[in-house]
């Protein structure tokens, strides 16, 4: 008898270690991201998106830029799983109380639409797609291209701040290549992802090294323009940790203006002036300055290949109710290695 009781639960681990092992493998395998995913299921769901954003872009161009460091700060922590829209709670931090996710915004405008998209379809429309979307809508907005965003993402279940590490700022374009590279990005795509810079902006703490004592030299950083130097120093000192455009000309408007401005010497974070003088980037960006058209088609290119990174398809993940919190979902809980399982809900 005990060695029929030892056989039963022998194999009922073993069924279980077969299951998860298929759960955790099938969605990659058996699903994609596909074009107008929502077709059935949500007919009007990038038209409820498209309108939210025209709404919120009508009162803030900028959010533009917001959404593009959005999107890059969920896809370069776990995919573009939305793991960045998580709210932390009393004992659980998330990944908005990383560093570099402290001046993350455009929360609300995707709370907002997810609002919508659950009276319209309830539980249909993931978050990450969402984000995806409302990206894309906002960079035509600005001017930039109409690209291809296939849909069917599925939200995660984790939300670590621990996990948050991306390039920053001053990093030499030879450390920040290799982030990219580790997401399965190029260097090239690295230089036109970049180049969503040129409708966004910096606060002063994040470039003010630069402007009287780069690198202990107690000078600016010769690799900026003089005039510029003293326009950013007025600007600094006029306020409290005030903001800046990275695009001194066109600030607002999705262009290839940005690549000029490197060229000119007039970029304002560190990695942005090296595109224009590093062996590796700077013929790139002496093409995608004078080459508008290549400019569009290579960012929508990208900003397509960057929203795959890691997603989750399939059954994998869910589909949050609300894009702030994980869903309510049934734990497991073994209590020995061949013992019961027992199921609750949380």
């Amino acid at each position: 008898m005990t060695k029929m009781m030892n056989n039963n639960k022998s194999t009922t681990h073993s069924s279980l270690l077969i299951l998860f092992s298929f759960l955790l493998l099938s969605p990659c395998v058996f699903a994609q991201l596909t074009p107008n995913f929502y077709k059935v299921s949500c007919p009007n769901a990038e038209k409820i998106v498209k309108q939210v954003v025209k709404e919120e872009f009508a009162k803030d161009p900028t959010i533009t830029a917001g959404l593009l460091r959005m999107h890059f700060h969920d896809c370069f922590v776990r995919g573009c799983d939305a793991s960045i829209l998580i709210n932390s709670t009393s004992n659980k931090p998330s990944e908005k109380t990383a560093g570099p996710n402290l001046t993350v915004r455009g929360y609300e405008l995707i709370d907002e639409a997810k609002r919508r998209l659950e009276a319209a379809c309830p539980s249909k429309v993931s978050c990450a797609d969402i984000i995806t979307l409302a990206t894309r809508d906002s960079v035509i907005l600005a001017g930039g291209p109409n690209y291809a965003v296939p849909t069917g993402r599925r939200d995660g279940l984790v939300s670590n701040p621990d996990e948050v590490d991306l390039p920053g700022p001053s990093q030499s374009v030879t450390s920040a290549s290799e982030t990219f590279i580790a997401k399965g990005m190029t260097l090239n795509e690295m230089v036109v992802l970049l180049g969503a810079h040129t409708v966004g902006f910096a606060h002063c703490n994040f470039f003010s090294n630069r402007l009287s004592n780069f690198q202990g030299t107690g000078q600016p950083d010769p690799a900026m323009d003089p005039v510029l130097v003293t326009k950013l120093k007025t600007l600094c000192a006029a306020g409290s940790n005030p903001k800046v455009f990275l695009d001194q000309n066109t600030s607002n408007v999705f262009d290839n203006e940005f690549y000029r401005q490197i060229r000119l010497k007039r970029g304002v974070l560190k990695i942005d002036q090296e595109l224009a003088s590093d062996a590796a980037s700077s013929r790139l960006v002496s093409t995608l300055a004078s080459n508008p058209v290549q400019f569009s088609r290579s960012f929508g290119n990208a900003m397509t290949k960057m929203g795959r990174i890691g997603a989750l398809v399939g059954k994998a993940g869910e589909i949050r109710k609300n894009c702030a919190a994980f869903n309510p979902r049934p734990k497991i809980y073994i209590s020995s290695i061949l013992g019961d399982v027992e199921k609750i809900t949380e």
